[in-house]
């Protein structure tokens, strides 16, 4: 009984705090919906019936798609609890092998996270059609340009979300200020944008706290000013519920009632940010908020403007701030334009998630993705990402100056990437909860149908602004797909290039080179096997380190990777070779560790892990294995068998001092010139320190306590990140087209870019690049 009411009590408090965090830009359209249906040819058809009919227009498709559609169906199309377009893509590729990924091994499937918990069988015989995809190339291209068109229509919504839901609000101001001009209007509009643009730069932890109370009052307000209209104004406007005015709408407006769909959508607009905003929250908590506040204050809103239009038609291009009271008007414009700066943060924080996400998956180009420890849980900030959005959204505000403009583009972007969710979920009640593939067709025809009509209406008003979206979204795809379609020939190139195992064998433990102390990292993008710029290396500089560890961080479909599941373990070569191979493996929404010497850690501790567990013939821990790679840190001993000490910037530990060998590996001068720079570096100087040292035990085995100290020696003596510096070329009898694409288009993208040490979070001083060329 405590347990159960526990359970309520943080479903409400989810509840709450998503008030301001995923349904805030679906609060805002009653602030325009009217103006925007009412726009066109529409306006002259100033009768009751027509208000009542667009009424019952707004209120099933609010009910269709909001509350049925996403609310009620969409939240358990979720991926380990997560939301958005990504998380329905990462499931298909689960269940079905549609996934284009090019280094993804069988040891990631036995991730426990990577099963979805509550799906069918995967023993369940696949239907025709999932074969018939699986067994053809081009429809799993075809399936992720449809992924990535989605991301683009998303990231386009977050262009033109901030900039009508802000001019929207302080046009209002207009009808207490009648010579007003309509020019300060836009720049008061600009300014709000900046400021909350800047905040994004700041991080929203300060303010975020204030999201919920802002839109639980817009909703309270609209709720009772729509009351308020009802009842003032037409009592009657309740039987528009009937969806029998939805017929007489069409019958009276025909054509010009059709093309009026376009801002009849714009009810809907916020609501792939629900499902998007799924992960901070539960599928019960958006539930109720939705369906006990969230819903019938929309309509009571939405059905108090049709009342008061009913009798105030000339009033539409200011239907909502007309219709509040006079003793309201101030309190609630405030509240709207705080209302309207809320959803535009929220709709531009899911927005660096969407593109954090298409980085993890290889499709978009190298960003600096920043997140802190005090910040809002899983909050992160894209500079580039946030400055860009900045641009174009001043640019369209400047360039539109009026919100019928801006909802033209913004309808017919909302209702695209709708149309894609559509798409994807069908292929999930097919693929991965098996269901009859009728029921799949039915779904997608009911939903798919209504959509396709909303888009050939959304249509009509292309050359109306509703152009721009289209170009955007064409513009942010096309980067993403060249950049997928680079980063998967190079990840083929490396492939087919990569050192023969024979050839290292030949070398000896030395390598043929001079091994020098410390650690070398070296970063590949392969999963297995030893990559050209290795060779190429000790080839041009016969000398590299005592121990050799190839690092590669890679993405696997799944939200999230525990920290016990996240390093891969194994050895490669005989073990004189002291060459390792470490696999890193992040879910799509992971944040990176920002401390590199905590990775330095990890890296050394994992390693060590998995000396010791060989050595003990522990290599088949919990099953994950994928031949001579394990998991070490599901081990119960893991971090256990060393002695750890903190120290804080250049002051060492007082516990234990270092190891004789390792104090040794540097020449005093060395150690003196490295000791003068790292007190001159910011970054060293408040630097966290955790230094290794291995316990007094006794193994079986000398050999094994003698490779474990080289390692913590070889720490010691210091750690080098090696990445390749590739210039790409395409081939010299390449098409028009591929030369264009490679040698123009991703040669672009790679030199304006982030540097592959700032992603992997590198530091500078540690950094070797060495140079490859690549003929794709």
């Amino acid at each position: 009984m405590a347990e159960c009411k526990n359970r309520r009590k943080h479903v409400l408090l989810l509840a709450y705090q998503s008030f301001g965090m995923v349904f805030s830009d679906l609060c805002t359209p009653p602030l325009y919906v009217y103006k925007c249906t009412f726009s066109g040819r529409l306006r002259h058809y100033q009768n009751e019936d027509t208000v009542f009919g667009a009424f019952s227009l707004v209120f099933w498709t609010l009910t269709l798609f909001s509350l049925f559609k996403y609310v009620g169906f969409m939240l358990c199309a979720n991926d380990n609890g997560e939301g958005g377009i990504f998380a329905l893509y990462s499931v298909i590729c689960r269940h079905a092998k549609f996934c284009l990924l090019p280094n993804q091994q069988a040891a990631d499937e036995e991730i426990s996270t990577y099963h979805s918990v509550g799906y069918s069988n995967r023993n369940v015989v696949s239907s025709r059609f999932k074969k018939f995809v699986e067994g053809h190339k081009k429809m799993k291209t075809a399936l992720l340009v449809l992924v990535l068109f989605g991301a683009a229509v998303f990231i386009t919504i977050a262009i033109f979300t901030p900039a009508i839901s802000i001019l929207s609000s302080v046009e209002g101001l207009q009808v207490r200020a009648k010579n007003l001009h309509h020019g300060m209007l836009v720049i008061i509009a600009l300014f709000l944008l900046i400021g909350l643009f800047v905040l994004q730069h700041y991080g929203m932890h300060r303010v975020a706290f204030i999201f919920s109370p802002i839109v639980i009052l817009w909703l309270l307000s609209i709720a009772f000013v729509g009351i308020y209209n009802i009842i003032n104004w037409n009592p009657r406007v309740y039987q528009a519920l009937s969806p029998y005015y939805i017929y007489k709408f069409f019958g009276e407006t025909g054509k010009d009632g059709w093309i009026s769909l376009g801002g009849i959508l714009l009810c809907i607009t916020g609501t792939e940010v629900v499902f998007a905003g799924l992960g901070q929250f539960t599928a019960s908590s958006i539930r109720v908020a939705f369906s006990f506040v969230v819903y019938p204050c929309l309509v009571l809103q939405y059905m108090g403007q049709a009342a008061f239009l009913s009798k105030n038609f000339s009033s539409v291009s200011t239907s909502f701030h007309s219709s509040i009271p006079d003793s309201l008007f101030w309190p609630v414009t405030v509240m709207a334009t705080l209302a309207a700066i809320v959803a535009g943060q929220a709709v531009v924080s899911a927005t660096f998630s969407i593109a954090k996400q298409c980085h993890a998956l290889g499709c978009f180009p190298r960003i600096k993705i920043v997140h802190k420890s005090k910040w809002v849980h899983r909050q992160t900030y894209i500079p580039e990402i946030n400055w860009a959005l900045m641009i174009l959204c001043l640019a369209v505000t400047v360039g539109s100056q009026d919100t019928i403009h801006l909802g033209n583009a913004y309808g017919i972007a909302c209702i695209t990437g709708i149309f894609v969710t559509t798409c994807l979920t069908s292929m999930i009640i097919d693929f991965v909860w098996h269901k009859n593939l009728l029921v799949a067709l039915l779904y997608f025809s009911f939903f798919g149908i209504i959509e396709i009509i909303f888009v050939s209406s959304s249509c009509m008003r292309i050359p109306k602004g509703g152009w721009f979206p289209l170009v955007l979204t064409a513009v942010f795809m096309s980067v993403m797909y060249v950049w997928h379609y680079g980063s998967r020939k190079k990840y083929l190139y490396d492939l087919h290039n990569k050192a023969s195992m024979k050839w290292i064998l030949t070398l000896g433990p030395d390598l043929g080179i001079v091994r020098i102390p410390g650690i070398g990292l070296v970063y590949t993008e392969l999963a297995s096997g030893v990559p050209a710029m290795f060779s190429q290396f000790i080839t041009d500089l016969p000398t590299f380190y005592q121990v050799v560890v190839f690092i590669c961080v890679k993405t696997v479909p799944i939200p999230y990777v525990s920290q016990k599941e996240r390093y891969l373990i194994g050895r490669i070569g005989p073990k004189p070779y002291r060459m390792y191979r470490c696999i890193v493996r992040y879910g799509y929404k992971d944040v990176h560790e920002n401390d590199d010497y905590d990775f330095e850690n990890a890296i050394v501790m994992s390693v060590a892990e998995f000396i010791q567990l060989e050595a003990e013939g522990g290599g088949t821990l919990d099953g994950s294995v994928d031949g001579r790679l394990a998991v070490v840190r599901s081990s119960e001993n893991f971090g256990k068998r060393f002695m750890m000490s903190e120290s804080d910037g250049n002051k060492e530990s007082s516990s234990w001092s270092y190891p004789a060998s390792g104090s040794s590996s540097r020449s005093a001068a060395l150690q003196k010139l490295k000791s003068i720079y790292e007190l001159e570096s910011p970054e060293f100087c408040n630097r966290r320190r955790i230094q290794l040292k291995l316990l007094d035990t006794t193994y079986k085995d000398s050999r094994v306590k003698e490779e474990l100290l080289e390692l913590l020696e070889a720490k010691d003596a210091g750690v080098a990140y090696v990445i390749g510096h590739s210039h790409i070329k395409a081939k010299w009898n390449a098409t028009f087209w591929k030369r264009l694409l490679i040698n123009v288009f991703l040669s672009f993208l790679r030199k304006n870019c982030r540097s592959p040490s700032v992603g992997l979070n590198i530091p500078h001083i540690s950094l070797i690049e060495v140079g490859m060329n690549y003929y794709l």
